[in-house]
């Protein structure tokens, strides 16, 4: 597939900063630009290509892309995914895949009737560190697998919405990034401080344990993201801000990585993630095959979010089950 043909639909602040240079860069040529304002329609392909639209189905019918990104937020997330697969197109959406677990379990069901890709931009699994992490727990016997901590912070949010929840719209990442490293838990006890604070423990279906401490106390401008990965025999990696990392194998040092520069909340699209689940996106269509984030793995993230903030609001444990497709 020469020059992979897309299409977008939405073109806030976000996507315009972090989706649509990168379009470019991953060797794909943007043919369509849909937005309900179109003053942000027309700004965006006045920057970055394509024809402006403000009808999802007219677009498609008439530019017939290979391939669709959507960035409307969570409910557009889930309705003009299911539209755009039932029109006979793949499609990446944004994170969050949906609001609900059973929202995002519908568009993966629509996704196999349809045979077709869906996949969510749930960045961290692509970004440079936590792929190098990947690589590395699978180079080890999953019954070694002792434990996974992650603290991850921001700054203040507003909490008064459904989509600007800092549970949902933030530490989201890492919810889906713990079950990307690890696997599928089993059983969630979380506390909570309002809407501000989270303290969750983890079991894994592999046996491992994990913690993570999620809060939005702390600052934009320097972030707090720090991963901890322990298995047996001397054998752990730690992450820090998504762009540095040591392990340490048999009790001994290495390997070590630290950019000359601070990348992790910078605009590499490989240290961020955002360039390199794009080029995975079109990969994925050219090949035939799915993705490290595809709707069904987005699904069982929000599955876990969901149990974390029943758990917080009951103040009991949370069994886990996933529906299978």
């Amino acid at each position: 597939m020469n020059e992979p043909r897309l299409c977008i639909v939405g073109a806030g602040s976000l996507s315009t900063k972090r989706i649509y240079p990168y379009i470019g860069a991953a060797g794909a040529q943007l043919i369509g630009v849909c937005d309900l304002d179109s003053e942000k329609a027309e700004r965006n392909a006045r920057l970055f290509g394509g024809q402006v639209y403000s009808d999802v189905e007219k677009m498609l019918t008439e530019q017939k892309p290979d391939g669709v990104i959507i960035c409307t937020g969570p409910v557009g997330h889930y309705a003009v995914a299911k539209q755009v697969l039932q029109l006979g197109f793949p499609v990446y959406t944004e994170k969050p895949p949906a609001m609900t677990a059973g929202d995002a379990f519908e568009v993966a069901q629509v996704a196999k009737d349809t045979g077709l890709l869906c996949t969510t931009a749930f960045k961290k699994r692509y970004n440079v560190a936590y792929t190098r992490a990947k690589q590395w727990i699978g180079s080890l016997p999953e019954e070694s697998l002792l434990s996974l901590s992650i603290d991850y912070c921001s700054a203040q949010y507003s909490n008064h919405t459904p989509t600007r929840l800092f549970l949902f719209d933030f530490a989201i990442h890492v919810i889906d990034l713990t079950q990307y490293l690890f696997g599928d838990v089993s059983d969630v006890f979380a506390f909570s401080k309002g809407l501000n604070a989270y303290t969750v423990s983890l079991r894994f279906q592999n046996g491992a344990v994990g913690s993570l401490n999620l809060n939005d106390g702390r600052s934009f401008n320097v972030p707090t993201e720090e991963v901890e990965i322990t298995a047996q025999g001397g054998n752990f990696m730690t992450v820090h801000n998504s762009s540095v990392w040591r392990i340490t194998e048999n009790g001994n040092p290495c390997e070590w990585r630290e950019p000359p520069t601070f990348v992790s909340n910078g605009d590499s699209g490989n240290d961020t993630g955002h360039l390199a689940e794009i080029v995975d996106f079109l990969g994925a269509i050219n090949e035939g095959r799915t993705t490290r984030s595809n709707i069904y793995e987005s699904y069982k993230s929000m599955a876990l979010y969901e149990a974390i903030k029943e758990s917080s609001e009951t103040g009991a444990p949370v069994r886990l089950s996933y529906h299978a497709l």
